[in-house]
């Protein structure tokens, strides 16, 4: 075999892989279909946008957006995946969460250990308390008004903060207030000065994205990372596996393959949901892989209102993303399980927002709301509420031609809103009434309203976790139903949703099935 272990994909499951499996001695291969990226080459100074899955050797930039019949899912394309595109938020979810629809191995007690380890690694912090935004005081202001003042809370990030950083500098979002330093992996970054860059490219270097983590410690340990290294197919060879490939790193395609005995598919939910239908359906090479392909899949119940206010400055261009949150998950509303979240966004994102285009209808849709939330005036009388939720987790992945009988398969999701309409709409009406109590007016999407259609970057499912092929893809550590050496290990193994952003749960479900695969030898 050419290597020990292959790696398809380097987001949150499969950085955590890679690191683990280099530790261990594994001679550890990683392809990943996106670019390496920093700060010479972020989209903002580079315009390498979007990802294109019809031609990514034309259009392999920063976001890949899937737009199906009733949901829009936006994902990472990098070496470190989705951690270059989210919002720094490593959450972990409560207790109740593991009570049903997880196999019994898989328990908050169970991953307790794990969470822990990954916010090390990912050196996770709060937003210091020098330095609130004024989105963060809107937050808290709404939050009391409404009687939920014992609800808010600052959310752990995984950004790097100085706590001598403060507004009253001269020029605070001045780079020159960023303090270098080497962090515990022996990558050199920046402290935070709050540029709200977080999701095209932080210049700071202050966001702790697996490259500088989790990737950093794999490559020293001689994990052979591949960028804009596309997978096709993975067939089962001798004790393991062949995976074939296209490298377009050269701009054009050239195809290649690799052996190992070891592979683990990590390209997330659509991702690796998509390779695993492929590799059954079209190329037939893992042809026993369940039935339960596809299945259980889940938005994570993602949705945003804007609110505008008139006399009061939220500034959503100013500080993280997003720093803390109002918990629901309790189910006290009306047995609705959910929180609230500050949300923010690049100055870049305006100019798009007033002047700029959409290919798809269900997009341009959105972008007429956000216009007209900006209509007011400027962006920083704008308050986004975000919020996440556990939906129904009922959609479903699938394979068609794109021309019935005729043309490329392409994925498609079946998706329907009618166990998930209660969720969305608890969210919506709580959303209302912060924004109201904190002197906003709430302008709700009509993409919602009208439409009922959604837009997730938290996709979960498609693989999903089970005691067997009648009802999992997966078992409880990844591996494969009837595929010995085969695992997947993402956010595509995830049952139910979590109700919070799930970067840190997939991240310690790699960490527990390493550490057990480890153990187990």
């Amino acid at each position: 075999m050419d290597f020990d272990a292959i790696v398809i994909g380097s987001g949150f499951g499969g950085a955590v892989s890679a690191c683990r499996l280099a530790e261990s001695g594994a001679r550890t291969l990683v392809l990943e279909r996106g670019r390496r990226w920093d700060k010479t080459n972020y989209p903002l100074h580079s315009g390498k946008w979007l990802w294109d899955q019809n031609d990514p050797v034309a259009r392999n930039g920063w976001l890949d957006l899937r737009v199906f019949r009733h949901m829009a899912v936006a994902q990472g394309a990098a070496v470190g995946g989705g951690s270059h595109i989210y919002a720094n938020v490593s959450a972990v979810p409560p207790r109740e969460t593991f009570d049903a629809g997880w196999p019994p191995e898989i328990t908050w007690d169970a991953l307790a250990p794990h969470y822990s380890t990954v916010g090390r690694v990912m050196n996770v912090q709060t937003v210091p308390d020098g330095q609130w935004t004024e989105r963060m005081k809107l937050m808290k202001e709404a939050a009391d008004a409404i009687g939920a003042g014992d609800r808010f809370k600052k959310l752990e990030l995984a950004v790097s903060f100085d706590p001598g950083f403060h507004y009253g500098l001269e020029d605070p979002m001045n780079l020159r207030h960023s303090r270098r330093f080497v962090n515990a992996q022996g990558v050199e970054q920046g402290t935070c000065v709050h540029l709200a860059n977080c999701d095209i490219g932080c210049d700071a270097d202050a966001k702790n994205t697996l490259d500088r983590n989790y990737l950093a410690l794999a490559e020293e340990k001689r994990a052979d990372i591949r960028e804009l290294h596309l997978v096709n197919v993975v067939a089962r060879e001798g004790t393991g596996y062949r995976v074939y490939f296209d490298d377009i790193s050269g701009g054009s395609r050239r195809p290649g393959s690799a052996t190992a005995e070891r592979v683990i598919v990590a390209a997330g939910s659509l991702g690796s949901t998509e390779l695993l239908l492929k590799c059954r359906d079209v190329a037939r090479t893992l042809p026993n892989i369940s039935s339960f392909l596809g299945r259980n899949w889940s938005s994570n119940g993602d949705f945003l209102t804007p609110a505008w206010h008139d006399d009061r400055r939220p500034e959503p261009s100013i500080g993280p993303t997003i720093s803390s949150a109002i918990d629901f998950l309790d189910r006290s509303d009306d047995g609705q399980s959910y929180w609230i979240e500050d949300g923010g966004f690049p100055n870049v994102l305006e100019s798009w927002i007033r002047d700029g285009e959409a290919s798809h209808a269900k997009i341009a849709a959105l972008l007429r709301v956000l216009r007209r939330a900006l209509a007011h005036g400027p962006t920083d009388h704008v308050m986004p509420w975000f919020a996440q939720g556990v939906d129904a987790a009922d959609g479903r992945l699938s394979l068609r031609r794109r021309w019935w009988l005729f043309g490329r398969h392409q994925l498609t999701l079946s998706w329907q809103i009618a166990k998930s309409q209660k969720l969305i709409e608890a969210i919506v009406a709580t959303h209302r009434n912060l924004a109201v109590a904190a002197g906003g007016s709430p302008m709700v999407p009509f993409t919602w309203t009208r439409l009922k259609y959604l837009i997730t970057p938290h996709p979960l499912g498609g693989c999903n976790m089970g005691t067997g092929p009648e009802n999992g893809v997966v078992d409880h550590l990844g591996r494969v139903f009837g595929y010995p050496g085969l695992h997947v290990l993402d956010g595509a193994i995830v049952p139910e949703a979590v109700g919070v952003n799930p970067s840190r749960t997939i991240a310690a479900l790699a960490e527990r099935a390493m550490a057990e695969i480890a153990r187990a030898g």
